[in-house]
């Protein structure tokens, strides 16, 4: 199971910085996280200030 970026997302780059694998990317208008890369793990979702990651 992956994590996915809902559209509460701030850009805020947090999670990006902090993924241990580099599957979050900067979208068009939000971050996208690449499924086939996450490992899972979650730590997205821990420094999201807006609970933005989801496990899918």
């Amino acid at each position: 199971m992956a994590y996915h970026i809902q559209t509460e997302c701030i850009s805020c780059s947090a999670c990006e910085a902090e993924c241990p694998v580099t599957a979050i990317s900067e979208g068009d208008q939000i971050y996208v996280i690449h499924p086939d890369l996450c490992i899972d793990c979650g730590v997205c979702a821990e420094v999201c200030p807006v609970d933005a990651p989801q496990p899918v």
